[in-house]
Parts: structure tokens; C-alpha cells; sequence
């Protein structure tokens, strides 16, 4: 009976994916635990494990393909014994790659990390009809905003964003995905007919306003924007997976997060000393290019420690939102902005709290370089409690990041400057880092945040004591 290999949901948000590479061709006997591809997501690229023994009939899906739905069909195996010819035959019924779910009915995404092959009747999918709860209807999850007077239609996230983009309503589609949901599909079929927004009833005649109400603002459209532009005058850069999940999760924080921000002045000349005397302690270690340091600390790995270290003193600022409950978090898993080609990732630090100096700025030198080389887990990069962000080193004095949910805080750190400070009653010259906080209001009140805001500059200006 042939097996169909589904594309796999890597991450719990994953609604797409480029299939990067194969690292099997038709043919090939595989094993569970095989590694037969990689798949790329938004943020990473994942190498992909077989669940089922048997011989590669068809690779359905060409590497190289890109915006391939999960559980879509990409591969169809030969179970043992069974001929090859005749199961890639007997899968063509499967659904295409890129075709939305069928009306009725829709596999059940395979769990995070793990590539989905159920063995099926002529190779095509089994039908299934789970109980499906709305986003919306989930207990701690509350509608963002431009979704509350759609809350009640069964519909997908992204569904959702491009109807609100495109100011239709969605209670005026008809879902072809599983109990009617509506789909990207569906949506994207209803813009390209025309349909709209209903418009707003119209007020008795007795009760007209006197002025005519202010149209409500809507982003301008895409065409709007180029016509602003000579042809020929600029290049198109299509969006990729990141940059479209950079833009809906910060704009999503932006529109529903109530944040507000707090500034404080750090004196880093005994950071500085001491990064300098532990760095020059640091042993040599014997590697294939020659001794290299055990490690080298930055400033960054004073902060991360710092910050995590401050959450640690304020249990009740280690916290992230729900509409039934504040989440207090047992340990300080600090996010670490990193810059990579035309995007932002955030690998996590977990309990940092926890860690020395040196084992923060190892691990910090590991994510950031795979975080580069698209090699993150999603496990290292999904979640954490709060973020550090530092653009510093390119002469920033200060500046305000956007709280990256679930996080309920993320503190920005500028340029360590050399300023004239007044120590008894004399001006001195010290060297002066300004770290700018940014809180959700939801979880960390006034108080709360300045407290938080004064445990990390007491670490930062006291070290040493982040050496106990």
C-alpha cells in the first residue's frame, strides 16, 4: 500500500514552506529516522526525518518549490515488498502540493518537527473530520485587532489578515476548507471578484449628522504606492516568509500591546574593566587553526546576564499575557536580537539566570551564527520571556524596540558614551550607556517596570556581582 510523506508542520504558526532539497531520489530505501530532506520555513532551514520504512516511488513535489502548504503530498514510498511503478501510480490521486484542503475534510497537521506519511488506500489522504476550535475561541488567546467583529467566522489567521487587508468581510465568503473554514484561497478569490466590505447602514433620516463622519484611513494599496514612483526608477524585492512574519507580528504588537517605555543611564566603566581582566585571564585552548581563547566576553553577554539576573530579583516583571492569566515564568529565558541578510531573529538564551559569563557568550556566538546560516530550531527561537536588543556598536545612542509577544518586556541598549557626570560634588568624566525599556502595560506596571529597570542597572554597574 503506498505511503504518502506530507509536507510537515515545523513550527506551531507554519502554514507554508520551501522544499529547500532533497537528500533521497526515487528509488532510494529509507528507514525511520532518515534524514530525506530540507525544508525551509520563515526563519530556518530544517532537516526533515522519515517515520516509515520503504522505497522512494515519487517525489511529488521538485526541490526547489517554494510556498508548499502543509500536508500536502511531496513524496509517495512503496511499502515493503510492494513495486515501485505501481505506488507512484497509485498516488497520483493524492492532493496537488499547493492546493488548499479539500471542502469537507482536511488531514490534521503532523506534530512540530515531525514529517507526517500515513500509509492510504491508492495513495490518497484519509479523510478526517476533527472537532476544530476557532483561534479565537481558545482559552488565553483573545482576538488582535481588525479581527473582534469577526471573531465568530471560522477562519485561518492568515485568512483573516489578507480579508482585513483587503477590507472584505468574511462573513460574505464561502469556506471551501474543513466545517467551512475560510481559507487564503477563498479569500483571494473573493478580491479578485470584486467583493467588498458591506457598507455601513445608512442613519434614519431624523437623526443625520450634521458634518459627514471622516472616511476611516486604510493603508494605501500596492498599485497606489507605485504610481507615486517613475517606472523604471526602482526594483521590486518580493517578500519571503520572514519578512511577511516580521511585518504581521509586529504590527500585530503595535496595534494590541499597550506599551510604554522607561529610560535608564548605566555607568559601564567597571564592566568594562572587569570584561577586559577576565577576558585576558581567559586559558588557550588547542584547536585545528592554532590556540584560540576558551572566551572572549562582550558587552552584550554583560547585558543578557543582566537582564535575566534583573527578572530573577523581580519574579513578577518574568511574566507574559493571556486574557484569563498573567504566565509568571520560573526562569529568565532572555532573546537576543540578531541581524541576518534582509531580516531579525531572536535565539533564546534559556535560563540565563542560571549561567556564567562564558557559557552565555559561547552559546550566544553558536545561535547567532547558525541563526545566520538559517540553522535555528524553532525551539531556539520561539518563545523566551523577554529580549535584549543592542545596536550599540553601530553608535546608537538610544532608541525604542516593539515587545515581541508572548514577551511583556525587551530593553534597547545604545552606545557606551563618555559624558560628564557630577560624583560628590565633583565632575567627573564616566563612560555612560543609556538602556530604554519597553513594557506591556497589561503585566508590568509603572512601579513594576522601574523596579525592573533599577535591578538591571544595579547589576550592570556592579558586576562583579554576576561572577556569584
Amino acid at each position: 500500500m503506498p505511503i504518502n510523506i506530507t509536507m510537515p508542520a515545523l513550527s506551531p504558526t507554519m502554514e507554508e514552506g520551501n522544499l529547500a532539497k532533497w537528500l533521497v531520489k526515487e528509488g532510494d530505501h529509507v528507514a525511520p529516522g532518515d534524514v530525506i530532506a530540507e525544508i525551509e520555513t520563515d526563519k530556518a532551514t530544517m532537516e526533515v526525518e522519515a517515520v516509515d520504512e520503504g522505497t522512494v516511488a515519487k517525489l511529488v513535489v521538485p526541490a526547489g518549490t517554494e510556498g508548499v502548504k502543509v500536508n500536502a503530498v511531496i513524496a509517495i514510498l512503496a511499502a515493503e515488498g510492494e513495486d515501485a511503478g505501481a505506488a507512484a501510480k497509485g498516488g497520483d490521486g493524492a492532493a496537488p502540493a499547493k492546493a488548499e484542503a479539500p471542502k469537507g475534510g482536511a488531514p490534521i497537521s503532523p506534530p512540530v518537527g515531525e514529517m507526517s506519511a500515513k500509509p492510504t488506500e491508492g495513495g490518497a489522504a484519509p479523510p478526517s473530520s476533527p472537532s476544530v476550535t476557532p483561534p479565537s475561541a481558545l482559552p488565553g488567546i483573545s482576538p488582535t485587532r481588525g479581527e473582534i467583529s469577526q471573531s465568530r467566522i471560522f477562519a485561518s489567521p492568515l485568512a483573516r489578515r489578507i480579508a482585513s487587508e483587503a477590507g472584505v468581510e468574511l462573513s460574505a465568503i464561502e469556506g471551501s476548507g474543513p466545517h467551512g473554514r475560510v481559507v487564503k484561497a477563498d479569500v483571494e478569490k473573493a478580491v479578485a471578484g470584486g467583493a467588498k466590505a458591506p457598507a455601513q447602514k445608512a442613519a434614519p433620516a431624523a437623526a443625520e449628522a450634521p458634518a459627514a463622519a471622516a472616511p476611516a484611513a486604510r493603508p494605501m494599496s500596492d498599485d497606489t504606492v507605485l504610481k507615486l514612483f517613475e517606472e523604471g526608477s526602482y526594483d521590486l524585492l518580493p517578500h519571503d516568509g520572514m519578512r511577511r512574519t516580521i511585518a504581521a507580528r509586529l504590527t500585530e504588537s503595535h496595534q494590541t500591546v499597550p506599551a510604554y517605555f522607561v529610560s535608564m543611564d548605566c555607568e559601564i566603566d567597571a564592566l568594562l574593566k572587569l570584561r577586559a581582566e577576565i577576558n585576558a585571564a581567559s586559558p588557550m585552548l588547542k584547536t585545528e587553526k592554532g590556540e584560540v581563547p576558551a572566551y572572549k566576553l562582550s558587552v552584550n553577554d554583560f547585558i543578557i546576564k543582566a537582564m535575566a539576573l534583573a527578572l530573577r530579583d523581580v519574579p513578577m516583571a518574568n511574566a507574559s499575557w493571556t486574557s484569563t492569566a498573567r504566565v509568571r515564568h520560573k526562569h529568565s529565558d532572555v532573546g537576543v536580537a540578531v541581524a541576518i541578510p534582509d531580516g531579525l531573529i531572536t535565539p533564546i538564551i534559556r535560563k540565563a539566570e542560571a549561567k556564567t559569563l562564558s557559557v552565555i557568550s559561547n552559546e550566544m556566538k553558536d545561535l547567532a551564527k547558525r541563526a545566520r546560516d538559517k540553522k535555528l530550531k524553532p525551539q531556539e527561537y520561539q518563545g523566551g520571556t523577554t529580549a535584549v536588543s543592542n545596536l550599540g556598536m553601530f553608535g546608537v545612542s538610544n532608541f525604542t524596540s516593539i515587545i515581541n509577544p508572548p514577551h511583556a518586556s525587551i530593553v534597547s541598549i545604545g552606545a557606551g558614551v563618555e559624558k560628564p557626570v557630577v560624583k560628590k560634588g565633583a565632575i567627573v568624566v564616566a563612560t555612560v550607556m543609556t538602556a530604554t525599556f519597553a513594557f506591556d502595560h497589561r503585566v508590568i506596571d509603572g512601579a513594576l517596570g522601574a523596579e525592573l529597570a533599577a535591578a538591571f542597572q544595579r547589576h550592570i554597574e556592579k558586576p562583579m556581582g554576576m561572577l556569584v
